[in-house]
């Protein structure tokens, strides 16, 4: 009995095959019990194996989030190169990441994975009060080059570089989602923690995968919001590291690529600081685009629909707001309207505060309507912040911009 071998220990076929799947190296006595579908079973292991398109196979617990939701999505167990096993009829799939060379590229690219915007972000364009020129632009530069591909080529071929810059809280943000939630393509919300990293030589290479996947999925848009903190002048301040020098480099060779490519790859940026960024980027970015404080036609639109009022209310001084409003960007303004409308309900809580007894939810009052001292009051404790430096942005879109947005 003591020479029989345990029941937990395991043969060397089973080891073997453990091995391979766990590795992901080439299988070969061992490649007649994976199916087609990337499913296993070795006596071992009994976890579903899914296949990258690679040659590589990673168990289920190792998938990176955004696959195991679009696995999910998709009411598939398992897949292969991205295309579904429930049958043949079902239409191919594009896979989720594209061939790369090494698994440290892959890992990388699963990281960068889940920066795509999943869903819609509910922005339209007719959300955005006032930029009318610069939603305009953003269609020509993005929408009109996917609808209607035949007219843009050769000299008429799609801006591949857009910057949006102007004073914060005037929409270069809400620009972009709505870019997202009206066109249909694939969006990459990139951040400077996205690209950043802090082992040596991965956030050149995270460029490279970022834009490679862009390519893979293309048609897409690339979003770099604050573009200010990855790509700034480069040789004026003597502190600035090798590495740092090393990603924009690499930012820089990228998004030359795009010109040279007929993919359809947009990257959109935003900034507050346009005069900070490096000269190759500005060339780069062919479309440079001011985004203003708005003007008083787009500032009643937004005072009209935030404090909106019905007929037997009492009507709202719309001229005086627009007149105190000048230099306010559309933050402020916001935040102008949530101020007037938390003066009616401090009078509210202070009442209910009186009564020392817990009224139930279902018997609370109604909050009472904004009035004119109400907005009176609001206009004295709200200050503009965007407009410190609104002569500078004039002066850098004479010098750089493409256009005068009003």
């Amino acid at each position: 009995m003591a020479d029989e071998p345990s029941l937990t220990r395991w043969s060397f076929e089973d080891f073997n095959l453990y091995y391979e799947i766990k590795f992901g190296r080439k299988k070969d006595s061992a490649a007649e019990d994976v199916g087609e579908n990337g499913q296993a079973v070795c006596s071992g292991n009994s976890s579903t194996v899914i296949s990258n398109g690679n040659g590589h196979v990673k168990n289920t617990l190792d998938l990176s989030i955004f696959e195991q939701y679009n696995q999910a999505n998709n009411g598939s167990s398992a897949h292969s190169n991205g295309v579904s096993s429930a049958g043949g009829t079902e239409k191919p799939q594009r896979s989720l990441l594209p061939p790369f060379e090494s698994a440290e590229m892959r890992a990388l690219g699963e990281s960068l994975i889940r920066d795509i915007i999943r869903g819609s972000p509910d922005v339209k364009w007719e959300s955005i009060k006032g930029l009318e020129n610069a939603k305009r632009l953003l269609k020509e530069a993005v929408v009109m080059p996917i609808k209607y591909p035949k007219y843009f080529t050769g000299l008429l071929s799609p801006w591949k570089g857009i910057l949006l810059f102007g004073p914060p809280g005037t929409g270069k943000t809400m620009l972009a989602k709505a870019v997202a939630t009206e066109c249909n393509t694939t969006f990459f919300n990139i951040s400077a923690s996205s690209v950043v990293s802090k082992w040596r030589g991965d956030s050149e290479k995270l460029i490279k995968v970022l834009f490679d996947l862009a390519r893979h999925h293309a048609p897409s848009t690339i979003f770099l919001d604050e573009i200010d903190a990855i790509i700034s002048q480069r040789g004026e301040a003597r502190s600035e590291h090798e590495a740092s020098r090393r990603l924009k480099t690499e930012l820089l060779i990228q998004m030359d690529g795009l010109t040279r490519t007929d993919e359809l790859v947009f990257v959109l940026a935003a900034t507050n600081l346009p005069w900070e960024l490096d000269a190759a980027m500005l060339r780069r970015l062919e479309k440079r685009i001011l985004v203003p404080l708005p003007v008083p036609e787009a500032r009643r639109a937004m005072f009209k629909e935030l404090l909106s009022s019905t007929p037997e209310e009492e009507t709202l001084p719309y001229d005086l707001l627009v007149e105190k409003t000048e230099g306010f960007s559309g933050s402020d303004i916001r935040l102008l309207c949530k101020e007037a409308a938390m003066q009616p309900l401090r009078r509210l809580i202070a009442q209910l505060e009186e009564k020392q007894e817990v009224v139930p939810e279902d018997e609370l009052p109604k909050v009472g309507q904004v009035t004119e001292r109400d907005i009176e009051m609001a206009l004295k404790n709200t200050r503009p912040s965007a407009h410190l430096h609104a002569h500078r942005y004039d002066k850098f879109n004479s010098d750089y911009g493409s256009q005068v947005l009003q």
